[in-house]
């Protein structure tokens, strides 16, 4: 028993001290911020640690103003009084029943919901972002007296280097996609005539894929007007069911559809039977319809 008694003194002086109450570790965070001068983050990690250690992250206004490079000591200066304040005048009611239920009614409100909702993926990867840039910021820059960069130039320079890479790919593709409108696209005026002279001309350099889509696009021209191939919503099987004997074109218009969506050649043989099909459309129409 003397044993025990020498030891329990021993026991109790080393366990740690309690942690400190709400108010004690607000008023322990204005005085090292009170005393902190411009810049200094050493004091402002210190009143983190100390404004945590009381109250745990209820206060991510006061955090944030401590953890910016300068630390913000006048907002968070502000903020603390005011909270101080408000701690040692707090609001009371006489049926705290009923105030909860209150104030449970307007959180249940639509326009509260986002705050029980978990942040979606957009924003935990910004957040990611925003940690992994303050911890680069920390490390080169953090208690060591060198020069402090404020956070928001690294946003920036990030966001405009994504602005510039967007740009540059943008400006890529649609230069490529514009090379292949123009490979695909018939050249000339929209008229039959030019069509059908632009499939001539394709066909004797060899390119009949290109001259049955000039064939095609002659005959939509005549039967749904100049403008039909580049402006009508139709498609060309739509504008061949106009002719007075659709079936007629069946020709012209199976070759075209297995070149130009299944990226099949065209032979000689079927490059004839499609000519043929288009035939009564190079006559004027008074004569095609006869």
């Amino acid at each position: 028993m003397l044993t025990i008694g020498l030891a329990w003194p021993i026991a109790a002086s080393a366990d740690p001290p309690p942690p400190p109450t709400y108010v004690e570790a607000v008023e322990s965070t204005i005085d090292i911020v009170g005393a902190a001068h411009d810049g200094d983050v050493d004091a402002a990690q210190r009143a983190v640690g100390a404004l945590v250690a009381g109250t745990g992250h209820s206060q991510p206004e006061i955090i944030a103003d401590l953890q910016m490079r300068p630390p913000d000591f006048v907002d968070a200066y502000t903020r603390l009084r005011a909270l101080l304040d408000a701690l040692n005048a707090p609001l009371t009611t006489d049926d705290p029943a009923q105030a909860s239920q209150r104030l449970q009614d307007v959180l249940s409100m639509s326009r509260y919901r986002p705050l029980h909702q978990p942040p979606t993926l957009l924003d935990r990867l910004g957040q990611w972002v925003r940690d992994r840039i303050n911890d680069l910021l920390r490390f080169l820059f953090g208690g060591s007296g060198g020069p402090v960069v404020p956070p928001v130039y690294f946003y920036i320079v990030g966001i405009v280097a994504v602005a510039v890479a967007a740009v540059v790919i943008f400006r890529a593709a649609r230069g490529r996609m514009a090379e292949v409108a123009l490979s695909r696209a018939p050249m000339g005026p929209h008229s039959p005539a030019d069509f059908f002279a632009d499939a001539d001309r394709l066909a004797a350099a060899g390119d009949r894929v290109g001259a049955i889509r000039s064939l095609c696009a002659g005959v939509a021209a005549s039967l749904a007007g100049e403008q039909s191939w580049t402006g009508s919503p139709l498609t060309v099987r739509e504008i061949f069911q106009r002719a007075p004997e659709p079936a007629r074109l069946r020709p012209l218009l199976r070759p075209f559809e297995a070149a130009v969506y299944g990226g099949r050649d065209v032979d000689p043989a079927t490059y004839s039977q499609a000519e043929v099909a288009a035939a009564p459309f190079r006559k004027p129409p008074a004569e095609a319809a006869a």
